[in-house]
């Protein structure tokens, strides 16, 4: 079965009795873009749905774990990080061939570019950027007990199981030895920065088109795409945005590379960890160039499974091969990093 192709009138059924008022003549749309979950609109004479399913075909072990992103987007309903309602977790496959879940359907703007042409001059540039600044301090501000994540996450340095976790997947889609992953794979472990025993909720792949913007102004309406989260050091997240910035602008991943960023009213990387460090009370931020490059090496290691999904032909999206380019370009940049 395709990623597309759903089984719309057992998915009717299923829905209309696990969901109060759920209506019928039911239309499932998958949305254009991701590479790992598709994600389709559910549109029905009630009103509109959100389902994320995980893709058919075999898969790699712990990849794709919507039952994880279900449990912490229910868990945050009640914080100060937005996210939509949701509904129903179904780990029946037989109702529409892998195991998926419904969510609140939200009116917003996904912006891809960071360089947001949308904004209507630079004051309101600076203001999207204060708003993925604040959501993340949010996030990182959870208390993970209150809201019944305290086993979200496994213990130990978080930094030490992503390099292990990121170099086994790695290892398990590898089409062709790429050296400079191999370069990168010995640095990460050799050079780990000791364990500051921080742990919060930590969403694992925090970007610009991660989040829904209201239609009207510069305010997240909900942080998406958890599939990723755990508990863990937040500074992965942090480091995984600002990394981004440094990509190309106008790839198939958009950076920020070469912009006049004071011009467009962009913060520096330096204003947006300190402002971040305000917001989380922190005094500021050792060994960042090792986050930096772990987050270049972890980006890699994730298109190389996308790489891989579009060579055995089940990957979610037509872009997925172009990703897959990407992955020695990124480790090339990371071990320069090093240097």
């Amino acid at each position: 079965m395709a990623t597309h192709d759903i089984d719309t009138a057992r998915l009717e059924e299923y829905l209309g009795a696990h969901i109060p008022g759920f209506g019928g003549s039911l239309q499932a749309e998958k949305f254009a873009g991701g590479q790992s979950n598709p994600t389709f609109k559910l549109t029905t004479s009630g009103g509109s749905y959100v389902l994320r399913r995980k893709p058919p075909g075999e898969l790699l072990k712990s990849a794709h774990a919507v039952d994880r992103e279900f449990r912490v987007i229910s868990a945050l309903q009640d914080t100060d990080v937005p996210v939509p309602r949701t509904y129903v977790l179904c780990e029946d496959e037989s109702v529409i061939g892998s195991m998926f879940y419904v969510m609140e359907y939200l009116e917003g703007r996904i912006l891809w570019d960071p360089a947001l042409p949308e904004a209507r001059d630079t004051t309101e540039r600076a203001a999207f950027y204060d708003a993925m600044n604040a959501t993340m301090a949010a996030l990182h501000n959870v208390d993970v007990d209150a809201v019944g994540l305290s086993d979200y996450g496994k213990p130990g340095n978080y930094f030490e199981r992503q390099v292990g976790r990121w170099s086994k997947q790695y290892r398990a889609s590898e089409l062709k030895r790429i050296p400079e992953m191999e370069t990168l794979m010995d640095y990460l472990p050799a050079n780990m920065p000791a364990d500051d025993g921080r742990v919060s909720l930590v969403h694992g792949d925090y970007r610009l088109d991660n989040m829904m913007f209201a239609n009207d102004e510069p305010r997240v309406i909900a942080l998406l795409d958890w599939e990723l989260s755990t508990l863990g050091n937040p500074l992965a997240d942090l480091a995984n945005q600002c990394m981004a910035w440094m990509l190309p602008t106008g790839g198939d991943i958009a950076g920020l590379a070469g912009l006049d960023r004071k011009a467009l009213g962009i913060p520096t990387d330096e204003e947006y960890v300190a402002r971040y460090c305000e917001r989380t009370g922190r005094d500021g931020i050792d060994n960042w160039n090792f986050y930096i490059v772990f987050s270049l090496f972890r980006l890699a290691a994730i298109l190389q499974g996308v790489a891989m999904r579009a060579e055995q032909g089940n990957a979610s999206s037509s872009e997925a091969r172009a990703r897959g380019a990407m992955v020695e370009p990124l480790a090339k940049m990371a071990v320069e990093l090093i240097d």
